[in-house]
């Protein structure tokens, strides 16, 4: 991913990272996977804890610790209700940019 990509995929990550959790609890190495397998190869797991440190602090997920079968219990973090509010508005706002951002790629041709 080049650095124009990588920018701006920070400035969407918190929205991805609540609409993985949308579909089902999970851990930060496991958010980290799935978007590895999507095709976020350049993610680093610290970057995901980062940011799963601030939507825990704003309440936006439920947090349980679960014991892990290697090493210390892991974290699982479920979205709640108030981040399923924030994930509304993450895929309103997404919706408003992409149409104009269509709407100006159309207008280059």
């Amino acid at each position: 991913m080049g650095k124009q990509a990588t920018e701006m995929l920070k400035g969407v990550l918190e929205g991805i990272v609540l609409a993985i959790l949308s579909v089902r609890p999970a851990y930060g190495y496991e958010i980290t996977a799935r978007l590895r397998d999507q095709g976020f190869a350049d993610i680093a797991e610290g970057t995901i804890y980062a940011l799963l440190v601030r939507v825990e602090q704003r309440d936006l997920v439920d947090v349980e610790k679960v014991p892990s079968e290697k090493g210390p219990p892991r974290k699982v973090y479920t979205l709640n209700a108030r981040g399923r509010d924030q994930l509304d508005e993450f895929w309103r706002n997404w919706s408003f940019l992409a149409e104009r951002i269509e709407q100006l790629h159309e207008g280059d041709k």
